[in-house]
This record gives C-alpha cells, sequence and structure tokens, in this order.
C-alpha cells in the first residue's frame, strides 16, 4: 500500500525530482515531461468523467466503467515511466503496461465503433458536454503519445511496446467514446471545408 503523510518534501525546490529508482533529473527532464503529459491526460479524463459519472444504463454508462479502469491505467503508465528500464531486469519485477491492458481498449473500441455512423467528414470537437470533454481529453493524451515516442527515440532511454501502444489506442478510444458520446455520431457536428471563406467580402 502507498503511503503519503507527508505532501511537501522541499526536495524539488532546485529544479529536480526523483525517479522510482532514487536517481534524481531535472524536472524538465523528457521522462518527466513525459510523466506529466501522462498525469494531465489522466486529470482530463477525469474532468470528461463530470459527464459521465451520473448515467446508469446505456452507452454513457459504459464509458464512465471504461474511463474509471482507464484512470487507474493511467497510473499504471506513469509507475512504468518513473522507474526506468534495466537490460537485465527480470520479468515482473517492476509495475509495467501490460499488452493485456491494450487488448481491452481495443474490446472497448471495438465495442462502441459497431454502433456508430459512418464518418463522412472530420467531427470538430464539439457537441454534447461529454464529447467535447472527451475530445479534449484525446488531444491532451496525443501530446502524451508525443512525448513517450520523443523518449523513446533518445538513447538510453527506453519505453515498453506496450506503453506506447497503450497510449496511441487510448487516444482512438477517446476519439471513438466522444462520437458515441454525440449520439452514436448522429449528432457530430462536422467540419465543412472552407466554408467561411467568402464571408464579409
Amino acid at each position: 500500500m502507498v503511503r503519503l503523510n507527508v505532501i511537501y518534501t522541499r526536495t524539488g525546490d532546485k529544479g529536480e525530482t526523483g525517479l522510482g529508482d532514487g536517481s534524481r533529473r531535472p524536472k524538465s527532464d523528457p521522462r518527466v515531461a513525459a510523466m506529466g503529459d501522462v498525469d494531465e491526460t489522466n486529470c482530463a479524463v477525469g474532468l470528461a468523467r463530470l459527464s459521465t459519472s451520473s448515467a446508469t444504463e446505456g452507452t454513457l454508462a459504459s464509458i464512465e466503467a471504461t474511463l474509471a479502469r482507464i484512470q487507474n491505467d493511467l497510473f499504471d503508465l506513469g509507475a512504468d515511466l518513473s522507474l526506468p528500464r534495466r537490460p537485465d531486469e527480470a520479468p515482473g519485477a517492476a509495475l509495467r503496461i501490460a499488452p493485456s491492458q491494450v487488448e481491452s481498449l481495443e474490446r472497448a473500441i471495438d465495442a462502441l465503433n459497431e454502433k456508430l455512423e459512418p464518418l463522412r467528414s472530420f467531427v470538430l470537437p464539439a457537441g454534447s458536454a461529454a464529447a467535447a470533454a472527451l475530445h479534449q481529453a484525446r488531444a491532451v493524451c496525443r501530446r502524451a503519445e508525443r512525448s513517450l515516442v520523443a523518449l523513446a527515440s533518445i538513447e538510453g532511454e527506453d519505453v515498453g511496446d506496450a506503453a506506447l501502444a497503450y497510449v496511441n489506442r487510448l487516444s482512438d478510444y477517446l476519439f471513438v467514446a466522444a462520437r458515441a458520446a454525440n449520439n452514436d455520431g448522429r449528432a457530430d457536428v462536422l467540419w465543412a471545408p472552407g466554408a467561411h471563406q467568402t464571408e464579409n467580402r
């Protein structure tokens, strides 16, 4: 069990923070930045749940249950990133995102996608409050994905394949969930390319 009795430790006052292995990194370090973007994604998912938490049945209730699981998974991802992988790491020696967590997202995507209206255009991040919040979470998740990809490209910084797949699949889920929250896509707000270019001329 994790116990956090002291909230401020003063150990980060000079711009450094500790990783799970006890090493210190600048707070601007790419690994720390990736952890922060994952945390922000979790916060955005939490805000999206304000629009789904009262649902007791139907699509929104299904989305709510999945979002609750996602928030816990994102803490797992943060723990994964906070402990740099070692080449000799034994399986199960550290908490890592597992392929099963990616597969769970894929099943959730497939279940929602079966009911969606076919896409006729790109959709704007609008519609219902739940849809807009889910689109916001999707955009934040895409930033987290870019941070993980950037971290993985640095020599000596290993990011697990399942971790990279998870954030990629999560943004897909959030997009599909946003459409589902718009009456299964029937209330999507569609992009009309160039629709206002001739106004006020």
